[in-house]
């Protein structure tokens, strides 16, 4: 394709840029409203929704993520639904109970190390939810996300006093990879690693530098499910596929990958649509018996008119994200 082409073609998928911004259930990644926009391309809708911080570098991957899902069909699907966890946010254990009580889900990620909450809190949360995973029945699994919130002391001693609980992993307890392969030394837990996939210019360093166990995926923060697989397969690490609070659109994509993958050992932290008031679609891809299908709903007017909003500074996002394009693998020549 020649540039004026591949120009010409961009132009064409900004040009259907539609803006949202949804109301959070719960404050969540220190966020209280989901803000982003969609484009549809021949192949669907795709979703652009880097965070506010993310500049144009770091969202040139959540673009290249949504031109493939507006222009590239997905992978065939190896299997017709994935298994999912619930998501439990920074909040008190009794509420904490009722959002695992009210799930089909028998894995639960419990949110630790929210700025300016105690340890207590945290210890005081996971107990609760190993409670009412424990009130369904057995077999109930526990992780736990810090974000990086954590030194090497704190998570060291932070995962000991949680470890009673029965820890599946720890996701991104420290910020840095040298940090993680320096706690995975005092610690039996096994550590996930998130932002140093997901923010990391070389995402394949994590193995190299021995800082984890197992890595998160997460479809947009890497330029799109082609490029998810790729780096799910060169890792040599077992994966669980996870959202970025996105809405249905960007949820299908992290379905489809998922569902492409040759192993899936894990839940998946897809059940994310319970975080949001309000979805894109009219049939949000929610999870039902611990689990969401394989499917990809399309976009209703009638739901994305009622969460619009202004699009012109998304499309001076995207813009802003488009020279950086042809660093994005694969994402340049679409």
């Amino acid at each position: 394709m020649s540039e004026a082409a591949h120009g010409s073609e961009l132009g064409d998928l900004l040009g259907t840029l539609r803006a949202f911004a949804i109301p959070m259930r719960t404050r969540f990644r220190g966020i209280t409203l989901r803000e982003g926009a969609l484009i549809k391309g021949p192949a669907g809708w795709g979703e652009f929704s880097p965070f506010a911080e993310y500049g144009p570098a770091e969202s040139a991957r959540w673009l290249a993520s949504a031109i493939e899902s507006a222009t590239v069909p997905w992978p065939a699907p190896l299997r017709d639904s994935v298994p999912v966890n619930v998501t439990v946010p920074a909040v008190s254990p009794l509420r904490a109970r009722e959002i695992v009580a009210a799930s089909g889900c028998r894995t639960a990620k419990v949110k630790v190390a929210e700025r300016g909450q105690a340890p207590a809190e945290d210890i005081d949360r996971v107990e609760a939810v190993r409670d009412a995973l424990d009130a369904a029945g057995p077999g109930g699994r526990i992780r736990v996300d810090a974000n990086g919130g954590w030194t090497v002391d704190e998570a060291s001693r932070m995962l000991r006093a949680l470890g009673k609980f029965g820890l599946e992993y720890a996701e991104q307890p420290c910020a840095t990879l040298a940090e993680l392969a320096e706690l995975r030394r005092f610690i039996d837990i096994p550590v996930a690693a998130d932002e140093s996939i997901r923010k990391a210019e070389d995402p394949l360093r994590v193995r190299a530098a021995g800082a984890a166990d197992i890595v998160m995926v997460k479809v947009q923060p890497l330029g799109g499910v082609g490029s998810a697989l790729r780096v799910a397969a060169a890792c040599g690490l077992p994966v669980v596929v996870s959202s970025a609070v996105d809405t249905s659109v960007g949820l299908a994509a992290g379905v489809a990958l998922a569902a492409a993958l040759p192993e899936l050992p894990y839940a998946c932290g897809l059940a994310t649509m319970s975080l949001l008031s309000g979805d894109v679609t009219a049939e949000p891809l929610a999870e039902s018996g611990g689990a969401l299908p394989v499917r990809r709903p399309p976009v209703d007017p009638g739901a994305l008119a009622r969460w619009e909003a202004d699009p012109a500074p998304w499309r001076e996002r995207a813009l802003a994200a488009v020279p950086y394009l042809a660093n994005v693998p694969g994402a340049s020549g679409r």
